[in-house]
């Protein structure tokens, strides 16, 4: 599944990227070295954590260079403001509460509730998409159905 990002998010994964193999890689194979010569290695938790930890980093650059090569680059410049779609601001009342928020719709990788953002794939960004100013979504969610009415749409 290709995800959404900006150009910022794409340069940051892709500096992570680089960083997890031309710095933390060296460092893991350091570590695995320096507790081999330590002794028996049947007995050896320093050398089996060190492993392990490799393993780990070999599974997180794994799993990014998928994420960066399945990006797509959302340009904010081309967006539509007349439907929500993917970086669009929407600003939303809660139909049972009348509470009104902002929420940025962004990619997974993007998601921070604190900043605004929420994901596409999460249960109201799935509601809002394509969704015109005026028009109310309806979101599933576990205490039940979540009506949300579209106020404005904006980059």
């Amino acid at each position: 599944m290709s995800e959404y990002v900006t150009q910022e998010t794409f340069n940051k994964m892709r500096d992570d990227l680089q960083r997890m193999k031309t710095v933390d890689r060296p460092a893991a194979s350091k570590a695995i070295a320096e507790a081999r010569e330590k002794g028996d290695l049947k007995e050896n938790a320093e050398y089996d954590a060190a492993k392990e930890a490799q393993g780990m980093l070999e599974a997180k650059i794994k799993q990014l260079e998928g994420v960066i090569a399945n990006a797509k680059i959302v340009d904010p410049s081309t967006i539509d403001t007349s439907k929500v779609a993917i970086l669009t601001k929407v600003t939303i009342t809660n139909m049972a509460t009348k509470k009104t928020v902002t929420y940025q719709i962004v990619g997974e990788k993007e998601a921070d509730l604190k900043a605004g953002k929420i994901s596409a794939s999460s249960p109201i960004g799935k509601g809002l998409l394509g969704k015109a100013k005026g028009e109310v979504a309806e979101v599933q969610a576990p205490t039940g159905v979540i009506k949300f009415k579209v106020d404005a749409i904006s980059i």
